[in-house]
């Protein structure tokens, strides 16, 4: 005797994981591109130090305080240069025949968080990294190693006289393994409720230690000691749309579009250290 056994469907989304942006730690919005496509801003050169004439020879008629000299003003640009769009249609009856879960509005949700975020936090990190003033060696980082690492790019960076508060630590999770097994490292844990809501997971030597995953990162990557005064990432366009029942679609169709960039100002970049990994080591060493 044959039997049909029964196929069901649950209203359930199988839905992939995903990691809600960093890049707020990293980065400020602090110049306005409204009614703009570029910017620029000046870079203002400084005078040096003279000893002071005090008492001139008889018929010297410079100035007792040095020679004059005029300051230098060049300027800095910043275009936009990511313009990106998607779109995508949802028939009217595929959201009544799946039991609502290829909606519209759920659908445009997935694809912020699987596709727009992670573009432009991939694109972000890369332009930091590129741009970072700091990029010693690649080196095969281990937890024996690790913390000296993360000690010299502090040091870096204090010689850089970059400020001490705001600085960031962003690793990917192979390398935050590394730092848990090192002996060395004491990391504290007592963070606030607001910073790990932006992904902050601990404190070292100072700086708030943020885990990325390594697929928005370059490859190679070891780890970045950022200020996030040095890199301005603004986002000048976030625009998305829901039309129901558009001229030759019965259902709905979604749009959407992001005007987005990042930039490193030159007189900051020292506020980047990039510690890349040794071609054959994306994977850290995890000595025991």
């Amino acid at each position: 005797m044959a039997i049909n056994l029964v196929t069901k469907f649950l209203p359930y989304v199988d839905e992939i994981f995903t990691k809600e942006s960093r890049k707020s730690l990293l980065t400020n919005n602090d110049f306005d591109w409204t009614g703009a496509h570029t910017v620029k801003i000046y870079k203002v050169s400084t005078s040096g130090m003279n000893d002071y004439n005090r008492n001139p020879a008889t018929g010297f008629t410079g100035s007792r305080y040095g020679e004059i000299k005029d300051l230098d003003a060049t300027t800095e640009e910043f275009t936009l240069t990511k313009d990106r769009s998607f779109t995508f249609a949802i028939d009217k009856l595929d959201t009544d025949e799946t039991e609502q879960q290829v909606a519209a509005a759920s659908a445009l949700s997935r694809q912020q968080r699987q596709v727009v975020i992670p573009e432009v936090d991939t694109y972000t990190y890369g332009v930091m990294c590129g741009k970072a003033g700091y990029k010693p060696a690649a080196k095969a980082l281990t937890s024996t190693n690790i913390y000296s690492e993360i000690i010299a790019a502090n040091n870096a960076l204090d010689n850089a006289d970059v400020p001490e508060t705001d600085r960031v630590l962003v690793v990917i999770p192979d390398v935050y393994v590394l730092m848990k097994k090192c002996k060395d490292i004491i990391m504290e844990t007592d963070i606030g409720n607001d910073l790990r809501l932006k992904g902050v997971i601990s404190n070292l030597d100072g700086a708030m230690v943020v885990k990325v995953p390594a697929a928005r990162l370059p490859k190679g990557f070891g780890f970045m000691l950022a200020h996030p005064c040095a890199t301005v990432a603004p986002t000048k366009l976030e625009d998305y749309k829901i039309h129901e029942d558009p001229p030759g679609i019965s259902g709905s169709l979604v749009e959407g579009r992001i005007c987005y960039d990042a930039f490193v100002l030159d007189n900051k970049a020292k506020a980047i250290y990039y510690q890349a990994q040794a071609a054959g080591s994306d994977t850290p060493e995890q000595e025991e």
